[in-house]
């Protein structure tokens, strides 16, 4: 496991890092360094920008932080977990929740999709981007994930690629131990690692009759159970999350073989 400076604030810039390099601070960065850290000049903290790993970064200004300047890389870039984590949009507050769980949790790119059943049809692209910062800056996570505008679930089962996993996790599926359920999925057809995987949770209402029949007629779907109690959708997600996490993902300490992107 990587060794974290857990002491050290971290920040996402979005800019080339390299030694030697100095970077703009935006104002809210600003604000954020002096007023709520109340660091200064010369005082040290971590950054990152999704691509050239972390750097150790050396705070520059004269009345308030106006700027970084890079100075030694602390650890390379990192690649994360092929899976998607495809979802039916929730509101404001457990959104953001569900967002950062995702982030935390390994997902490599958030799709919302819209069902018959959505709660919220409109999806702020702007603020799932903020908390996707916001949750790798807290968790030492080098690697942003991707965040998509939502489109209808039709149009997304269209779109994805056929070699992908469909993880699709119904409640009325019949309950089964499902990290077998997933091992034996992967292992389909002499393939020890699919080629990338979507998680799918539906809308609190439940996925739709002519829903749920399309979702049966995709090609390498596993229709999976996450036990005998029904689950809110952001609980879902964490508990489908951890799932392929620790079956096929990098918690099984195999995803460096082939599930990465």
């Amino acid at each position: 496991m990587p060794e974290f400076d857990f002491s050290a604030p971290r920040l996402f810039v979005d800019a080339p890092l390299q030694a030697g390099q100095t970077v703009a601070l935006e104002r809210n960065q600003s604000n954020y360094l002096g007023n709520v850290l109340r660091l200064a000049t010369g005082d040290n903290i971590l950054v990152f920008n999704g691509r050239d790993g972390e750097w150790r970064a050396q705070i520059a200004g004269r009345k308030r932080p106006d700027a970084l300047v890079i100075v030694t890389p602390t650890r390379p870039q990192d690649r994360l977990p092929d899976i998607a984590y495809v979802f039916a949009p929730l509101k404001h507050a457990r959104l953001d929740y569900m967002v950062q769980k995702a982030v935390e949790m390994g997902a490599s790119a958030l799709q919302p999709v819209l069902t018959r059943h959505t709660q919220v049809s409109r999806v702020n692209s702007e603020r799932m981007r903020a908390n996707v910062i916001e949750a790798a800056e807290q968790c030492g996570i080098l690697s942003l994930a991707e965040v998509a505008e939502p489109v209808p679930l039709d149009r997304y089962l269209g779109q994805r690629g056929p070699s992908r996993l469909l993880v699709f996790c119904d409640e009325a599926a019949e309950t089964a131990n499902p990290v077998q359920a997933l091992q034996q999925a992967a292992a389909a057809d002499g393939i020890d690692i699919p080629e990338g995987i979507d998680i799918l949770i539906g809308p609190e209402g439940g996925f739709a009759e002519e829903e749920r029949a399309l979702l049966l007629r995709q090609p390498k779907t596993l229709r999976l159970s996450l036990g005998p109690r029904i689950l809110r959708a952001d609980t879902a997600g964490v508990a489908a999350l951890a799932l392929v996490q620790a079956a096929l993902g990098d918690w099984a300490g195999i995803a460096g073989s082939g599930l990465t992107r």
